[in-house]
């Protein structure tokens, strides 16, 4: 079935301090604290088109994704999405 009319209400929430699971020296904190991705976006801006068709996923998200697959051996980007 393409589309699903699921209406099944969620019955728990969990609230999540990433801040408290992630420890202090763990390597993607490291990353993040000494990688300025910014340059990501001079890089790609020619192969974007600013007046017309859909705004795209941020491209340093989508390589910060593909940099986590590479690093935690995560072959699918639908993997890397769950």
């Amino acid at each position: 079935m393409l589309f699903t009319n699921d209406t099944t209400p969620q019955l728990e929430y969990e609230l999540v301090c990433l801040e408290q699971l992630v420890p202090q020296d763990h390597l993607l904190r490291n990353i993040d604290k000494y990688i300025d991705f910014n340059f990501i976006i001079d890089l790609v801006k020619p192969y974007y088109c600013e007046n017309n068709g859909r705004p795209s996923l941020d491209p340093i998200v989508f390589f910060k994704m593909l940099l986590l697959g590479y690093l935690y051996d995560i072959p699918s980007e639908r993997k890397l999405e769950r």
